[in-house]
């Protein structure tokens, strides 16, 4: 491969990085490759990459990663989350972690999933500022810098938006496109594209929230419920052209079971009494107009009762689902209770602290 060299190969694949200039030796060339030495000093950026069955764009996405930050002159380290792959990608992984101390892998024994591949990547991130992308080379790491202007200007979380996106309308934009303005309306911020993968949040805010599920796709709606403020800028977006995509139609139906919870997390995650307790409420009201009703056709119209039975159980369903959704209330109630007893934990986040080291 023409201005490419091969460092190693194995049975799974082979290792290509830049080809050294003419007359340069390969072991200054790759001492040049380094971002630095591993002296256990906090690196500024950290590149979090989940990587789930991407063999086949690992080494490009390396070469181009690496380009990026190298030209940023900050410290840095790349972190691959392997969730699981089976196609030989933790192997590749693994060479490269050997031959730069800038890269860590996480392997994980099974597929989690990718929101779990983000929560292990952030927490072992040790930088300042955790940028994630994308390993299927649809994010354009050349972007990386444009991020870290923003951020750097004040912003808790600075978000892509894939403004000219590259995929099939069907299968991917037009369930991104409802999932977007669902998550617009009912999560507390109204962003353009909630689902790019390329974002970077400084590490103080980010770190301190738990990530569940498929909850990835909001952190920046939760860095806004922590007090954080988001930016948004457009970024490249490229088509697939290796690998296989991981989403489909089926992402439209776990974004509405997701957006529920986020809209519980997000106003009542400390007191789930006024959350149930308006369908409790509601739930009354209807029981009670189905009961007037009832009672208006039994005594005022004298209908005979056999014929307001389903009014009557209609009734006495409305009032014991009531009673019950009030009963699940209270329940939740103690469940916080003892969550943050029990732990210590407190239902706010203190930032900082001015005057403690008077103390």
């Amino acid at each position: 491969m023409h201005g490419e060299r091969i460092l190693s190969q194995n049975g799974l694949s082979a290792l290509v990085v830049p080809e050294p200039g003419e007359g340069e030796d390969i072991t200054d060339w790759y001492g040049k490759m380094q971002t630095q030495e591993d002296t256990g000093k906090k690196p500024y950026l950290s590149l979090v990459t989940p990587v789930f069955n991407e063999k086949d764009c690992l080494v490009e996405l390396y070469g181009q990663v690496k380009k990026v930050l190298k030209e940023l002159n900050r410290t840095y380290e790349i972190i691959f989350v392997d969730d699981g792959s089976q196609d030989g990608s933790f192997a590749l992984m693994k060479e490269l972690a050997e031959k730069d101390p800038a890269v860590r892998v996480v392997r994980f024994s099974r597929n989690f999933g990718q929101t779990a591949a983000m929560a292990a990547g952030i927490d072992c991130a040790r930088g300042e500022v955790i940028v994630t992308i994308d390993a299927d080379l649809q994010n354009e790491p050349e972007d990386i810098p444009l991020l870290l202007d923003h951020f750097e200007k004040g912003a808790d979380v600075v978000s892509g938006w894939r403004k000219d996106r590259h995929d099939e309308f069907l299968r991917r934009k037009l369930p991104s496109l409802i999932a977007n303005r669902l998550v617009s309306k009912f999560g507390g911020l109204k962003l353009h594209d909630y689902g790019c993968t390329l974002k970077a949040y400084r590490a103080k805010n980010i770190k301190r929230i738990a990530l569940y599920g498929e909850m990835h796709r909001f952190l920046p709606a939760l860095v806004v419920r922590e007090g954080g403020n988001v930016v948004e800028v457009p970024v490249r977006h490229h088509p697939r052209t290796l690998g296989q995509s991981k989403y489909g139609l089926e992402r439209v139906f776990k974004v509405f079971l997701d957006l529920f919870l986020l809209k519980f997390i997000s106003g009542y995650a400390t007191r789930p009494i006024h959350f149930f307790g308006f369908f409790a409420f509601l739930l009354f009201g209807l029981g009670t107009i189905a009961g007037g009703v009832t009672f208006y056709n039994r005594y005022i119209l004298g209908l005979p009762g056999v014929n307001l039975l389903p009014l009557v159980m209609l009734t006495m369903f409305l009032l014991t689902a009531g009673g019950q959704t009030i009963l699940i209330g209270l329940l939740g109630e103690i469940g916080i209770r003892t969550y943050y007893e029990s732990q210590q934990k407190k239902p706010y986040v203190i930032d900082e602290i001015v005057g403690e080291e008077n103390r």
